[in-house]
């Protein structure tokens, strides 16, 4: 398994139902491509301080390498990409294998 996580700050003009959107479409990705074992949204909360500018995360998983090598280039990405890009002030993406 292939944990693939993004820690996002968007930008000031970023409007809630611009995120919300976002989230749909990350969260609707299991369903869309194979091997997408799942996804997981949430905002920040922690008390430490220590976040830097980022709000939100998102936690995938992939089943395989191969199905990360098949969303990368995925239509159903690219779809979420022009609508999540244009709102992204800074981004950090870390995977792992699990």
């Amino acid at each position: 398994m292939i944990r693939h996580i993004l820690l996002v700050q968007f930008k000031a003009s970023a409007k809630t139902t611009d995120i919300d959107k976002v989230r749909a479409l990350f969260e609707a990705m299991p369903g869309k491509i194979d091997g997408v074992v799942s996804v997981e949204w949430g905002e920040n909360d922690s008390p430490e301080g220590l976040n830097k500018s980022y709000t939100h995360a998102v936690l995938m998983t992939f089943s395989d390498h191969d199905a990360r090598e098949r969303y990368l280039p995925h239509p159903e990405h690219d779809a979420l990409k022009a609508v999540f890009v244009p709102l992204v002030e800074d981004i950090v993406v870390l995977d792992y294998s699990v």
